[in-house]
């Protein structure tokens, strides 16, 4: 059982957290008590005690953070091995709520949470929020999807927990998303960077200044985005446009946030969650300040512990900027091939998989990815098995289009050609076409 996390309520979220000013050698201290803890617990779960037997592994031989290194990765592929409960470390009768995202397999990857899980994310996203600038009282606008995705219920828990009134309006329904921030008048939104200027966009088709809005702080995450899409969201409503990152397999949203002050980075809530940087080929550790695949540890989670959770996502460990706990660069890319588009995860197999539910559609395939206004667009072309009439052609496409959006989640337009008309490859199929303008 983890130990007791302090109950730390909006007043106290007023001012910085003890250890948030803590030493670097009491944060280590910290880091090592829980890990200790962590290793222990995860012996609840077949998969880690399969592991670290096969390793030769007993606890008694992590006392130390540099001794993390003796512990095997986690990927997400083993998450899916274990589906749906199998990496849970609690019997069901403990788990209160469960959350999911997308795989490659069609089979989502799944993440339970006890009490302490809810109330320690609860309290990680409230610090989030605190430390970009929101406060006791402000009144945050949610427009990122609710249901199996955390990036909703993160922040709503979150901002409840520091005290904000929350507006939970998720995402879509753009006109309507204008007229809550205009009548609401809401302080903070969180939603997705390319979504915030979607709905930019919408408030000058209604001829109304998003500058002159209630807004003053986005919490902007959920898929990568550049300092030339922050100075344009910043100009266009006058807010201070801050960085969120978070993955559900490690808890959502609330692993790590950049200071509104600063704007020099993410700051990784150290005390919950350990950061490796490896080199994405070897596994090898690389030192603070290079550049690799960002591996995670969680130190606290009760539900569903993760030794060495390889995140894919490539970026650098940073010192931290008057405190302990260190800053990770904004997230370069990924070390595999994932799209993410409009905020949802999308594998090309995982469309390979809702096309093969139709046997008029072969094996053949390319997906465009194109930026033709604010948003991320994805195009399927797809042959078809047989020669079919130009009528018949755009009800298949139709159809493939209605079968991507049910299996994957995302809105897709499907272009179906004949038999032969993409190109075949020799060695390893190029799947993706990315003509997304590079800023």
């Amino acid at each position: 059982m983890a130990e007791q996390q302090p109950v730390v309520r909006a007043a106290t979220l007023e001012r910085p957290e003890p250890v948030e000013t803590a030493s670097v050698d009491e944060l280590r201290a910290l880091q090592v008590q829980r890990l200790k803890a962590t290793v222990a617990r995860a012996l609840q779960v077949p998969h880690y005690r399969k592991q670290f037997a096969a390793a030769g592994i007993a606890p008694s031989d992590v006392q130390t953070l540099d001794d993390l290194k003796k512990l095997p990765f986690t990927t997400k592929e083993d998450l899916r091995q274990n589906y749906p409960f199998g990496m849970f470390a609690v019997p069901m009768n403990e788990i209160v709520r469960i959350h999911a995202s997308s795989g490659t397999t069609g089979k989502p990857t799944v993440v339970g949470y006890t009490h302490g899980d809810i109330e320690m994310w609860a309290m990680v996203m409230a610090r989030s929020i605190h430390a970009a600038g929101g406060r006791r009282g402000d009144k945050m606008h949610i427009a990122y999807g609710y249901g199996l995705f955390t990036g909703g219920l993160g922040f709503h828990y979150g901002a409840e927990y520091l005290g904000c009134a929350v507006i939970p309006v998720s995402g879509g329904f753009t006109e309507r998303q204008v007229q809550l921030i205009v009548d609401f008048e809401p302080d903070l939104i969180a939603v997705t960077p390319s979504y915030l200027l979607a709905i930019a966009d919408e408030f000058d088709r209604q001829g109304i200044d998003a500058r002159k809005s209630s807004l003053r702080i986005a919490l902007l995450g959920a898929e990568p985005w550049s300092e030339g899409m922050r100075a344009e969201i910043e100009r266009r409503f006058a807010v201070d446009a801050v960085n969120v990152y978070g993955l559900s397999e490690v808890i959502g949203p609330g692993v790590a946030q950049e200071y509104a002050d600063t704007k020099d980075g993410l700051t990784l809530w150290e005390d919950h969650f350990f950061p490796e940087i490896i080199e994405p080929d070897t596994g090898k550790v690389l030192p603070d300040g290079q550049e690799g695949e960002l591996v995670l540890t969680s130190l606290t989670k009760e539900a569903m512990p993760v030794i060495r959770y390889r995140t894919r996502d490539l970026t650098r460990l940073l010192p931290g900027n008057a405190r302990a706990m260190r800053r990770i660069e904004r997230i370069k890319g990924r070390s595999d091939d994932m799209l993410i588009i409009r905020g949802v995860n999308v594998f090309p197999s995982q469309i390979e998989a809702a096309l093969a539910t139709e046997q008029l559609f072969a094996p053949h395939y390319i997906l465009e990815v194109t930026r033709p206004d604010r948003l991320d667009e994805l195009a399927v072309i797809v042959e078809t098995r047989e020669v079919l009439p130009p009528d018949a052609m755009l009800v298949l496409a139709d159809h493939g289009a209605h079968l991507i959006k049910a299996r994957v989640g995302v809105t897709t337009t499907v272009r179906t050609v004949a038999p032969g008309s993409i190109e075949r490859s020799q060695g390893k199929a190029k799947r993706v076409i990315d003509k997304r303008p590079r800023n």
